[in-house]
């Protein structure tokens, strides 16, 4: 069993993270921490994890566990990452990893020097849904791949949130815009080459609220929008020369909507709905990650992250000027 600690006492952690990993079957919550020993033993204590610690370095120093899950805010991923495989911990770490694609050689090389597995939190890829997705296009179940569209929004004004503050790695594109980009990327296996793109911010905040992006990947395009001020919306949709894919609720499984593909033919007469009932994509991503520690896996490297991250930087700069922008 994988022993993990988490850092922090943060929501997906509670809501999500912990309670995937008290459920897998190849690893385990022994550590919580917290800069604030009460919140981290009533954490432990709801989840009946053994071990409470004051501190992330106490942690990370202890022998009570071999990995750590970090879903700080983002301006610390970096640091702690870095920290955490310094001190010969495995590293799942929420994404996204970093806000700026060059950041993450810092991590490469920390994970090299220890050689400890560390992987950003991206759980669509673990999911059967998104595999599924992959499957079918590598099979030619469309034809030839020509436009993917997508959507992803909610609406949050809350002041006191991370993802409405600046300084903590706020915005939408680090928030919700990695995911279009990575779905995109992980079904095809295909990388963009140039992006277009029209951002807006919050005149309070200073946060990104909203983009509209175009993103040449050569053969297809994809062109979808993301917003934290908007009513939420998830969807994806592969469209090909002999059909179309429709990902009924891409990100947050079950939660938006049912976990249902729908293949439809050329002329719209068929469709074929594949359903998967509770897919679970955080167990899954903990287990996968829990077999990459023991070389039985492979999960999202840093390299790829770093690429998608790219795709990131691109369309801020984008977003800065008429035209294209090369990724």
């Amino acid at each position: 069993m994988l022993r993990f600690g988490i850092i922090s006492t943060a929501k997906i952690g509670r809501d999500n993270v912990v309670p995937a990993i008290q459920d897998a079957e190849n690893c385990v919550v022994t550590a919580i921490a917290s800069r604030d020993l009460a919140r981290a033993r009533e954490m432990a204590d709801r989840f009946s994890v053994p071990h409470a610690f004051g501190s992330y370095e106490e942690m990370l120093a202890s022998d009570v566990i071999d990995a750590v899950y970090i879903p700080l805010p983002t301006s610390q991923h970096i640091e702690w990452s870095i920290k955490a495989a310094d001190a010969g911990k495995h590293v799942l770490c929420e994404k996204p990893l970093a806000l700026k694609a060059a950041d993450i050689d810092e991590v490469i090389a920390a994970r090299d020097r220890n050689r400890v597995v560390v992987t950003e939190a991206y759980m669509i890829t673990y999911s059967p849904v998104w595999q599924k997705v992959r499957s079918l296009i590598d099979e030619g179940a469309i034809g030839s791949l020509k436009h993917v569209q997508g959507a992803f929004t909610y609406f949050n004004r809350d002041a006191a949130n991370m993802r409405n503050i600046p300084e903590l790695g706020g915005g939408g594109l680090p928030d919700i815009g990695v995911y279009p980009v990575m779905s995109t990327r992980f079904s095809t296996g295909k990388e963009p080459l140039w992006i277009q793109a029209i951002t807006e911010r919050d005149p309070d905040f200073g946060t990104d609220i909203y983009s509209s992006v175009k993103a040449d990947f050569g053969d297809f395009e994809l062109s979808f929008y993301v917003s934290t001020q908007m009513a939420n919306r998830q969807v994806m949709v592969f469209h090909g020369t002999d059909g179309y894919i429709e990902v009924k609720s891409p990100f947050n499984a079950n939660r938006w909507g049912p976990e249902e593909i729908e293949l439809a033919d050329r002329s719209h007469n068929e469709s074929r709905i594949f359903r998967f009932q509770d897919s679970r994509q955080y167990k899954r991503e903990v287990e996968a990650f829990a077999r990459a520690v023991k070389g039985k896996e492979e999960i999202v490297t840093l390299e790829n992250s770093k690429l998608n991250q790219k795709v990131i930087d691109a369309i801020y700069r984008a977003s800065e000027k008429d035209g294209w922008e090369a990724v």
